[in-house]
């Protein structure tokens, strides 16, 4: 409504009051000198009409009713009846912007003119036409603009619905989309990718019982490819059933697989499964990494079980890498590095499989930035997950990631392309 709605706002009614007191004050000191001077039922009636108005303020039917009432007094005792006309007149105005029902403005309206025509009772008939037309001034001016004002603020209210109703509509929308997007994706999980591993880990299951004599190591192997398929498998029937029903899980699809408070066994375990890939790891992990909130506490996981399974890809089995996590002023410090030097790449432990693209948006998301490229012979990835990160990043638009750099090594065997 612009400053009109602001003018005429419900909170100022007092203020508005106390304007038009303060006016009509300054009519009997100094206006009506010029005509008369004041008298005193005059200043009677006045100061009525003001207590009234500062009283009734958030009553406006009753405060016209009495302002009405003054006026129909003030025509028989008083000459100038200015002060009663204007507040009558006002009180219409106020009546008419707030009253809950149209009957009522149209009843106040009338009898506002019912007693201004008393005044022309008996007056010859141009000064009675003089009357009824000066109740286009008393009631037909303040009913019209308070109709505006009324009408302003009804057109204001319905926009505000019509945009919120159009936001809900582009909200429903997006939601229908990505439920769509989500239900693609899951088809595809487990129609392709589960089918495959889960074929997968039935050939390396019937490998272990069919060949017999098998050395210990090609079958502890065995074991972590069946063992590593088996936690694949379950990681994927969680993700597919999330992408399926979002709200029969809590939180996000990333925080199905791990509570904040087992984060440091998770840790673990990713740090023992690359040992067991012949990667020799050093880790210093903080333990207060056990208090973080469950999306940042599944990113540390995510990024270090990826980490740790590029180093072991590319850096080989007698590579040496260094894991440290610490937790500073909520924020956590995450970095996983290695000296290069290793001969053969190993087996992959259970990671993204992503690469560092896959990372890189999972920090991004989080409102931390990726840090990644060599080190001396070796190669290392950090970065900081910032306290607060998910909700700024849900309320700005995710960033496009950056294209992945290539992991440069050293020539030699161990030297292939990054994942």
């Amino acid at each position: 409504m612009g400053w009109v709605g602001r003018l005429f706002d419900a909170r100022d009614t007092l203020a508005r009051m106390l304007l038009l007191d303060l006016s009509g004050l300054g009519y009997l000191v100094f206006g009506a000198q010029g005509h008369h001077v004041p008298t005193a039922t005059q200043w009677v009636l006045a100061l009525v009409a003001f207590a009234t108005a500062l009283a009734c303020h958030r009553r406006p039917l009753v405060n016209l009713v009495a302002q009405a009432a003054l006026l129909a007094v003030a025509f028989p005792l008083v000459d100038d009846t200015t002060i009663n006309q204007v507040g009558a007149s006002w009180a219409l105005l106020e009546l008419t912007m707030w009253a809950g029902r149209p009957r009522t403005i149209w009843l106040a309206a009338g009898l506002l003119a019912a007693v201004d025509l008393t005044d022309s009772i008996g007056d010859p008939a141009r000064r009675l036409l003089s009357g009824v037309f000066g109740l286009t001034v008393e009631v037909g001016l303040p009913l019209l603009l308070g109709l505006v004002i009324r009408t302003t603020r009804e057109l204001a209210r319905q926009a505000e619905e019509r945009a919120a109703a159009e936001q809900r509509r582009r909200e429903s929308e997006s939601r229908a989309a990505r439920a769509g997007e989500r239900s693609a994706i899951a088809r595809e999980l487990h129609d392709v990718v589960a089918h495959h591993v889960a074929s997968m880990v039935l050939r390396v299951g019937v490998a272990r019982h069919v060949l017999p004599d098998l050395d210990p190591r090609v079958s502890e192997v065995f074991d972590d490819v069946h063992g590593t398929g088996t936690a694949a498998l379950n990681d994927l029937r969680r993700l597919v059933a999330v992408l399926r029903d979002p709200d029969g899980v809590r939180g996000d699809a990333a925080l199905t697989a791990i509570e904040p408070a087992a984060l440091p066994a998770a840790l673990d375990a990713a740090v023992d499964r690359a040992r067991q890939a012949g990667v020799t790891v050093e880790a210093d992990v903080d333990p207060a990494v056990g208090t973080l909130d469950a999306v940042r506490a599944q990113a540390v996981l995510r990024l270090t079980q990826e980490a740790l399974t590029n180093v072991a890809k590319h850096a080989g089995t007698a590579a040496r890498a260094r894991l440290a996590v610490a937790v500073v002023d909520d924020a956590v410090h995450w970095e996983v590095s290695d000296d290069g030097r290793g001969s053969v790449p190993a087996a992959v432990p259970a990671g993204g499989g992503h690469g560092l693209t896959g990372m890189r948006e999972r920090v991004e998301v989080l409102g931390g930035r990726l840090e990644a490229g060599p080190t001396g012979a070796g190669w290392r990835v950090r970065t900081v997950l910032p306290a607060g990160g998910v909700a700024e990043a849900s309320d700005s638009p995710a960033r496009p990631p950056e294209p992945a750099a290539p992991r440069p090594r050293p020539a030699g065997p161990h030297a292939p392309e990054p994942a």
